[in-house]
């Protein structure tokens, strides 16, 4: 893969989960503590878990439509087929976090912190990661949808094999951010941010117009 290459190169986080104990409690609880815990078929509609710490969880096929998870702490842990819309995670921390097949949509992570954190499939609709800290994050074969990330950061960021569709990065700062590997790049906003980030030859033909006009250069 492309964001394999080179100094820059993710780090990718190495979740081993110990055996988990299937999670028998009621509703999530703010600034609650959970530890080596499987949560599987839960729907999380509603709750709010904000502050929370999960520690060497599983968080498997979770319905999580306008779960309250902001300041959460989600740590050594994996979330596969979770789905939701206004998903808040808002401010919160992710560290050694594997995500596979999310189906989200409006989820609110800005201000969030992700750190060796992969998010591999599934499709997120209108992420918004505005003044987010994103390092070692690997995107594999996802597509986001008008992701927002005016304002971030980002450190060694991959998008392998994504979609990127009418993204956002206006404001947002990047240093061994690879787009190469990405299957479809549509700049919405931010153009000119892209110092700090390397694209293939082939990604330079397609976003030459918006490059062009960022410069005031018209052709025709």
């Amino acid at each position: 893969m492309a964001g394999q290459r080179g100094k820059g190169a993710v780090r990718r986080p190495e979740v081993r989960l110990p055996e988990l104990t299937a999670y028998d409690g009621g509703e999530l609880e703010e600034d609650g503590d959970y530890d080596g815990l499987e949560f599987a078929d839960a729907d999380w509609g509603g709750q709010s878990a904000r502050g929370a710490r999960f520690m060497d969880c599983a968080v498997r096929r979770c319905t999580l439509d306008e779960t309250g998870l902001g300041r959460a702490r989600i740590i050594d842990s994996v979330l596969s087929g979770v789905r939701g819309v206004g998903t808040d995670l808002s401010q919160a921390s992710l560290r050694d976090v594997e995500v596979s097949d999310p189906r989200l949509g409006g989820t609110q992570l800005h201000g969030a912190v992700l750190e060796r954190v992969v998010v591999r499939g599934g499709k997120i609709d209108f992420p918004n990661l505005r003044m987010a800290k994103l390092r070692d994050v690997a995107f594999e074969g996802c597509v986001l949808i008008e992701a927002d990330f005016a304002g971030a950061v980002l450190e060694r960021v991959t998008f392998d094999d994504c979609t990127l569709a009418r993204v956002d990065f206006s404001e947002a700062r990047m240093k061994d951010v690879d787009l190469r590997g990405a299957a479809a790049v549509d700049i919405a906003r931010g153009i000119d941010r892209l110092s700090g980030a390397v694209i293939s030859a082939a990604q330079l033909l397609d976003l030459a117009p918006a490059f062009a006009a960022q410069i005031g250069v018209r052709v025709e």
